[in-house]
């Protein structure tokens, strides 16, 4: 078992956390959490540690947060207000060791070695620890731990513990958590248990097979409960313990549904073929997601060691056999925004499964789909028509957003975002046109994206409403600068809407043209007519964007010129936001940004910006971000990128990198998924120009004079293409599918099997 429990020896594959700190444990956890879309566990440590329970801490803080997650499994905690939220399952890695009597607990003797491992190129978790107790027997261990990722329904759990004293009595206990399991159980067997959530009648299982050899030889367990397995032997110094634990989770929707057989069969089938078997077919897994999506920076270690460690964590948060559950804001790595979906999911991390892994993208994208009733039921609401998707959703596609909280006073404070941040529509758009103009998946654009479209199309032709100065406005929103609540014609809500009614009513010339019968279907149940139509065109021609035409600069939202300038700069060194510093109230009345906003539109619309307006625009927004957002200095570092402008690119990259991989204990809930998404787009979209979206596949390369080369592969229609950039040249090979053209810098050439191509720069 030894030689499974040690790291990748190739260097920039492997972060590693020794020493343990109750300030930054949380942290570490999120940070080195495992995942495969359907399964999450943060890393926690499994041996040494005591139970844990939700109470009231006051003052005092867990020494440990564990968690393990189930996609989807969502239900109504008890909470003021209430709002859903994502249900955590049983802790099924605890391990208790009792020697001589006294629990073998961190808080006591003395831990002489401690460290953690993740083990990125293989999708691992690895522990080692040396622990000496009050009575001065030394144990060691060693343990790994993984998701499948070829099962995603089984995880696997090896432990060697090895004492260095004879005569010990040892009792090893293996059981699973359940302690803090907000659901009723609903059947208990020796190896399977199964649990119901109260309030949305959601059911999970869990199954579990448990083994332990001692010196090679296998040892019966206990079993005086069920999924609880208890070991005794009297130990013998240098005896090798070796334990390994299998288990497998199954889910249902309804109440009605048993989800426990498909959980014991998956068991028994992994029993079956055992440990080393699942070991290898996860690394295989992971062997494959590496080899599409892995990017390979010469000349920068520190950004390719975060890259690795972005693209690990995007790989681990999605699971395209489900299309039923989005990605939240922190993914399955903690409880931060109870595991709700934003506009984070399309403007961050769609991107990178569209380029790498699109199957990915278009279960993603069928949650909005399937979604829709929820988008229109909350527009009718709100007295428009067509679909508004909520700003925050779990599984219903209803708004969870909360209408007010507690301040630390008792009294209520309004939260607007779910009433006003209407962006999201056009979001959600935006990632349907880009997935489809990336894959040509016309099955998805016929039978979802389409209707996506007309529907946040008509949305927007409803509350883009006509004024006596001739223009149609939209009022009362927040835009991604939710610094500054409650305003009028947010630039960047104002052009994408505008964008996204022109797509749609391209999206139906497409269907005329492609699919008239599928068209002339969905316009009859849309009851779409010739009239609404036209005041769609209307809408695109009269939508009031906030542009200067003579300045080329877009005023944020209507009278953001005149509020007060702050210099943003004087407040960097602050370890608190910017808004918590100078007040709620001075924030609003100063032209200071919580994140991207203008500069946001720059990086998804940028044929909205004509001539040098790209770079005015950035230049003068720029240096008013406080960046109060972990979204916001990806977005920044994109667009410098796409400027030229590489030393500042390459700083907002740090910048967003250091959130995560830097111990910072408000990433105790949850790695900042979306960061890491905007990374990813950093590097690609931005350094090497990639533009998915063309009639061609289009790069446009502005490499850092500090990077040698820039390496990565995408998917574009069908197609494998590897791409290499350099300092003289791009090289582009086919890997998979037909010839294409590929266009560089504007010029275009056409790619076959086996002819690599290479272009000057």
């Amino acid at each position: 078992m030894l030689e499974v429990l040690r790291p990748t020896q190739e260097p920039g594959w492997v972060l590693t956390h020794e020493g343990y700190s109750v300030l930054t444990e949380s942290a570490v956890e999120s940070r080195f959490a495992l995942g495969n879309g359907f399964l999450g566990m943060r890393a926690a440590r499994s041996t040494g540690r005591g139970p844990t329970w939700v109470s009231w801490l006051g003052y005092i803080r867990w020494a440990s947060w564990p968690r393990c997650y189930v996609a989807g499994l969502f239900d109504m905690p008890n909470t003021e207000p209430p709002v859903p939220a994502l249900v955590p399952v049983a802790d099924w890695s605890r391990i208790r060791l009792i020697l001589d009597g006294e629990p073998l607990v961190a808080r006591e003797g003395e831990i002489l070695h401690g460290m953690r491992r993740l083990d990125m190129r293989r999708g691992v978790l690895l522990s080692e620890w040396t622990h000496r107790t009050p009575a001065q027997v030394t144990a060691k261990g060693h343990e790994l731990r993984l998701l499948s990722l070829a099962d995603r329904s089984v995880g696997l759990q090896l432990q060697q513990i090895v004492l260095d004293r004879d005569d010990i009595d040892v009792r090893l206990e293996a059981s699973f958590g359940l302690a803090g399991v907000g659901m009723e159980p609903v059947r208990l067997e020796n190896d399977l248990g199964a649990w119901r959530t109260e309030g949305t009648g959601k059911v999970v299982a869990m199954a579990g097979a448990a083994s332990l050899h001692l010196d090679g030889a296998s040892a019966d367990p206990e079993r005086p409960f069920p999924l609880r397995w208890i070991w005794r032997w009297r130990s013998k110094a240098g005896q090798v313990a070796q334990f390994a634990r299998l288990v497998a989770v199954a889910r249902a929707e309804r109440s009605e549904e048993d989800p426990a057989p498909r959980a014991a069969a998956t068991l028994a089938r992994s029993t079956s073929v055992g440990w080393r078997a699942i070991l290898k077919a996860h690394e295989a897994a992971w062997d494959a997601h590496w080899s599409d999506s892995g990017i390979v920076i010469d000349g920068d270690d520190d950004l390719q060691r975060a890259l690795r460690f972005a693209v690990y964590h995007l790989t681990s948060a999605a699971n395209p056999s489900d299309d039923r559950v989005s990605i939240g804001a922190r993914a399955l790595t903690g409880d931060a925004y109870f595991g709700h979906v934003f506009w984070d999911t399309e403007i961050y991390l769609l991107p990178f499964y569209t380029a790498v892994w699109p199957e990915a993208a278009r279960a993603l994208l069928m949650y909005r789909f399937h979604t829709l009733p929820g988008a229109r039921a909350k527009a009718t609401l709100g007295g428009w028509r067509g679909a508004l998707y909520p700003w925050e959703s779990a599984d219903t596609g209803d708004e969870t957003t909360p209408d007010s909280v507690l301040g630390p006073d008792g009294k209520p404070i309004e939260i607007l975002t779910g009433k006003m941040e209407h962006h999201i529509s056009a979001d959600v758009a935006y990632a349907v046109w880009q997935y489809w103009r990336a894959t040509g998946d016309d099955d998805f654009f016929r039978d979802a994206g389409a209707e996506i479209l007309l529907e946040t199309a008509r949305f927007w032709a409803s509350r883009a409403v006509a004024e006596a100065d001739g223009r149609r406005h939209i009022r009362h929103v927040i835009g991604p600068d939710e610094y500054h609540e409650d305003v009028d014609d947010n630039a960047f809500t104002n052009v994408m809407a505008r964008w996204n009614i022109g797509c749609a009513l391209e999206a139906l010339d497409l269907l005329r043209k492609g699919w008239p019968d599928r068209a002339e279907a969905l316009r009859d149940k849309l009851a779409l007519d010739d009239q609404e139509l036209d005041d769609w065109r209307d809408a695109v021609a009269r939508i009031v964007t906030g542009l200067d035409p003579a300045t080329g600069l877009y005023e944020q939202f209507a009278g953001f010129y005149g509020l007060k300038q702050l210099n943003v700069a004087d407040y960097v060194d602050h370890a608190l936001p910017i808004d918590v510093v100078i007040g709620r109230e001075q924030t609003q009345s100063s032209q200071v940004i919580k994140q991207a906003d203008v500069v946001a539109l720059i990086a998804l619309l940028p044929q909205e910006f004509l001539g040098q307006g790209a770079e005015i625009n950035f230049r003068h927004y720029e240096p008013r971000c406080a960046h109060g957002s972990s979204l916001s200095a990806a977005m920044h570092a994109r667009v410098a990128a796409r400027l030229g402008a590489s030393d500042t690119a390459l700083r907002y990259m740090r910048e967003t990198a250091s959130l995560d991989l830097d111990l910072d204990p408000n990433s105790a809930g949850g790695v900042r998924i979306a960061g890491l998404g905007g990374l990813w787009q950093a590097a690609i979209l931005g350094i090497a120009g990639l533009n998915l979206a063309g009639d061609t596949l289009e790069l446009d390369p502005k490499l850092p004079p500090q990077w040698d080369t820039l390496s990565f592969k995408v998917w574009w229609r069908g197609r494998s293409v590897g791409l290499s950039v350099s300092r003289p040249m791009l090289e582009a090979r086919l890997m998979a599918g037909d010839g294409m053209d590929v266009t560089v810098a504007g010029v275009t050439q056409h790619l076959t099997p086996g002819s690599p191509l290479r272009f000057e720069l």
